[in-house]
């Protein structure tokens, strides 16, 4: 059975500028969040971006080919009534970051995690003054208390549209400094951050070689992280 799909209902998508924000209009009427909020985005640009794909959508609605959209319907129905929440789980990820859990062999492997690795906890610990400190094999270790509860205040400094592009560029990359540094966007480009989330991943593939099908998942993941990180930049007020 083909599911159904609601079809399109008008024939142009604008932005209005209000005092609460920047609305998205279809054929002058709003649009609201499937929980039936007000859409009202930060920023023009990111207006803009969810009134192109609304323009872009032709017989169907495709809400996979709207991003902009479903990720800010998330950060106005989802994050916003519960940020506190949210801003705690993405803190979380400082007590066992990805950077921080080290292979103990083969020697390579050690190498290319250091080389990869240690710039960023560098970073974390002189930019945001959060050493972290790292662990070879299986056992964890627990990371300093002042370190967590700097991470996490720089978590909790976010609005709901940040901490809704953070929350998927850290679940997606498994360590909350790389998603801190998409934030500072002084670290790397984007791209190098999430090869640097993708080590042990491509140290695998020039062991055994490339899987289809983990290589579609892969491709996927990298598309969402860098998704992420537009909606992050469309939130931002133009300097």
């Amino acid at each position: 059975m083909t599911a159904w799909a609601p079809k399109r209902f008008w024939a142009e998508a604008s932005v209005d500028e209000t005092e609460a924000g920047f609305a998205v209009l279809l054929d002058g009427r709003p649009v609201r969040t499937p929980a039936k909020a007000a859409f009202l985005l930060p920023t023009r640009a990111m207006a803009e971006a969810a009134a192109a794909e609304w323009d872009a959508q032709e017989r169907e609605l495709r809400p996979l080919t709207m991003p902009v959209t479903r990720a800010a319907n998330a950060a106005i129905d989802r994050v916003r009534p519960q940020q506190a929440e949210v801003a705690c789980l993405i803190a979380a990820y400082g007590e066992s970051d990805l950077i921080c859990h080290r292979a103990d062999s083969p020697a390579e492997l050690v190498a290319r995690q250091a080389a990869s690795w240690d710039p960023l906890l560098d970073w974390a610990r002189d930019s945001l003054r959060a050493p972290l400190i790292p662990t070879a094999g299986l056992l964890p270790c627990a990371q300093p208390a002042d370190s967590l509860a700097r991470l996490a205040a720089r978590v909790a400094a976010q609005d709901a549209f940040a901490l809704t592009a953070l929350h998927d560029l850290v679940a997606l990359s498994g360590s909350l400094v790389i998603g801190l540094a998409a934030l500072d966007r002084a670290v790397a480009p984007i791209e190098r951050l999430w090869d640097l989330s993708r080590i042990d991943e491509t140290w695998q593939q020039d062991q055994w070689g490339i899987d289809d099908e983990a290589a579609e998942v892969a491709a996927a993941r990298r598309r969402d992280f860098l998704q992420a990180r537009r909606f992050l930049d469309l939130a931002r007020p133009m300097p």
